[in-house]
């Protein structure tokens, strides 16, 4: 007896309501997880997701840093910088080279792979969960992925919680920490397969480092050797969300105009130190880029070229003889300008999942006693600047396939800290207000958090998200085509990334070209019959081609693009004399097609 009333006594008096209220906002946020998974969750949709998937198989299997999604442009620079391998010098007899992806994010999707069971083939029969009235409706190595960037997500909350409490006071880190977690964009993110998570965590990595670097020069406490390594902490932090997209090592110039600002008298020293170790954590994997393409980093290094009036679409990736040559201004400056106002008018607006921002532009005007606070802020509108820019030039078609969940989506690193800043202004204004009685204080703020996550709450009303990521992807169709193929054997479709990951199959980049074209080798023919390449075994168009413009993008195209072949295909309902790949199934059209060199469908008697 004596034993249970001291454990009452602890629960009533001592810590027992501080673990109680731990204890009920783990429960809530479990629901929350599990309730979002239930209802809406979608299999893998983004190209660069299904990229990364396929890649970080292929490293846990032990395949090295290649890939089997093949871009015709990869194929260029890599033969282009290897001319002497006559054989193969666009290496896809074998495995080819990824140029694509930096390695962080597919490196740890790799390591996960090694430890959780991932089962990549669908059974002959859909277990439940994984399954609707019997059908294909979950596939369990996208949710296993989204898993894990849901666990990234809730580093993400945890290490902006403390950073908004040693910023500001407790009731500004809960507050943000509860409506960063009502926050549906992030979500989304989350499920998406993307690389996000994980770089916004990094971001929030960097800014800490900040924080302590500037408190640390103001106020000396622990010695110019703990500024040093504070300062090469930010370096690498830096360089590792360089290796996790290119696009984030723009922040070097941000973070050392910061270290020259506010670092104190060794101002010069920290941002070298910041600079080397920076450079010194991205500069291998550009020598390993250099060493396999010629190029620092790959085909990403062209992203300001891509959806330009000179390679319009994904015209850059699909072509095996670009003309790189074209290097004059008006285009660039033209798509920095159009994508720069289009930024600041839709994406700015909205820039942390919410109408919150506007309270981050509001707070602006408003003044900081805590100089760390002001002096973050002036990082955070110097990124904001940089990465409007970034991702206005680097802008390509992905943004118009996928809008908002896509990784040139910059502008939601920023997020978590314009949430807090927003937040910090909330209870500024919240504070001047007089009450009739307190209870209506937290009214106030109960409001505030419903009206910021409503579209998260609205996520759980009907109709129910479907998790099909159709069209164009349907990975029982995708793993039927992929058996009836041995393992080097090729591929050629618009979804390539979806035939690697799906299929497990090497799958290149719907040419430009479908008929030989004299003036070119933009063409099917230039990889099916050449010498040094490898014959294509299957070609399969989904919805993305079939569904496309039929003026534009069929008629216009010419009579030698894949538009007039799939007419032809559909008036005469024969493949063209000159195609080589004529066997097809019944049943394909119009939604797709798919034909083979011979009927591998059909069992052997």
């Amino acid at each position: 007896m004596p034993f249970l009333q001291d454990v009452i006594h602890k629960l009533e008096v001592g810590g027992g309501p501080r673990f109680f209220r731990v204890g009920l906002a783990v429960l809530a946020v479990a629901l929350l997880t599990v309730g979002y998974n239930w209802r809406a969750f979608k299999n893998m949709a983004c190209e660069e997701a299904m990229d990364s998937a396929q890649l970080a198989r292929n490293i846990a299997q032990g395949k090295g840093y290649t890939t089997l999604f093949i871009r015709p442009f990869s194929m260029y620079l890599i033969s282009r910088h290897n001319p002497s391998k006559a054989d193969d010098p666009s290496q896809i007899k074998g495995m080819h080279p990824d140029l694509a992806n930096p390695p962080v994010y597919p490196f740890l999707l790799a390591g996960v792979m090694k430890v959780l069971p991932f089962h990549y083939l669908l059974p002959a029969k859909p277990k439940p969960f994984w399954s609707v009235n019997g059908r294909f409706w979950r596939y369990e190595p996208d949710f296993l992925i989204g898993v894990v960037n849901q666990v990234l997500f809730f580093g993400v909350i945890a290490l902006t919680f403390f950073l908004a409490r040693h910023l500001f006071d407790a009731r500004v880190a809960w507050l943000s920490a509860g409506l960063l977690l009502g926050t549906e964009l992030f979500w989304r993110f989350s499920v998406s397969g993307l690389s996000t998570m994980l770089l916004v965590l990094i971001y929030l990595g960097l800014a800490w480092c900040l924080v302590l670097i500037e408190q640390e020069a103001r106020e000396p406490k622990r010695g110019l050797a703990w500024l040093l390594v504070l300062a090469g902490m930010a370096g690498v932090v830096l360089g590792v969300g360089g290796l996790t997209r290119y696009s984030f090592a723009w922040l070097i110039f941000p973070v050392l105009l910061f270290l020259i600002l506010f670092g104190g008298r060794q101002r010069v020293l920290l941002a070298v130190i910041a600079l080397v170790t920076f450079l010194g954590t991205m500069t291998p994997w550009v020598v390993r880029n250099y060493h396999v393409s010629g190029t620092p980093f790959g085909t990403a290094g062209y992203a300001v070229m891509e959806n330009t009036i000179l390679f319009p679409e994904h015209r850059l990736e699909r072509s095996l003889e670009p003309d790189l040559s074209r290097l004059y201004l008006p285009p660039y400056w033209t798509k920095l300008m159009t994508n720069t106002r289009q930024i600041v008018q839709g994406e700015l607006p909205k820039l942390g999942g919410s109408w919150i921002t506007v309270l981050f532009l509001a707070g602006l005007l408003v003044g900081f006693r805590n100089l760390a606070v002001t002096r973050l802020r002036y990082f955070l509108l110097g990124c904001l600047v940089v990465l409007v820019i970034v991702q206005a030039l680097g802008r390509t078609q992905l943004s118009e396939d996928s809008p908002e969940i896509n990784s040139e989506n910059l502008l939601v690193l920023l997020a978590p800290l314009v949430l807090v800043y927003g937040v910090s202004l909330f209870f500024l204004l919240l504070d001047q207000m007089d009450f009739p009685f307190p209870q209506l204080r937290y009214v106030t703020i109960g409001i505030f958090t419903v009206i910021v996550s409503l579209p998260m709450i609205l996520t759980f009303l009907p109709p129910k998200t479907t998790a099909v990521a159709y069209p164009p992807y349907y990975p029982p169709v995708i793993q039927r085509i992929a058996g009836w193929l041995k393992e080097k054997e090729l591929t050629m479709s618009d979804i390539p990334w979806a035939m690697a990951w799906y299929g497990e199959r090497q799958s290149v980049w719907l040419t430009l070209r479908c008929n030989k074209d004299p003036g070119t080798h933009e063409d099917f023919f230039s990889i099916n019959d050449a010498w040094d390449k490898k014959p294509i075994s299957i070609l399969y168009l989904t919805p993305m081609t079939m569904d496309a413009h039929f003026l534009s993008q069929w008629i216009k195209a010419g009579d030698q693009s894949w538009g007039y072949f799939i007419l032809e295909t559909l008036v005469k309902n024969k493949v063209p004399d000159y195609f080589p790949l004529s066997q097809t199934e019944k049943g394909w059209l119009p939604d797709q097609i798919m034909l083979a060199d011979w009927p591998r469908w059909r069992k052997p008697e």
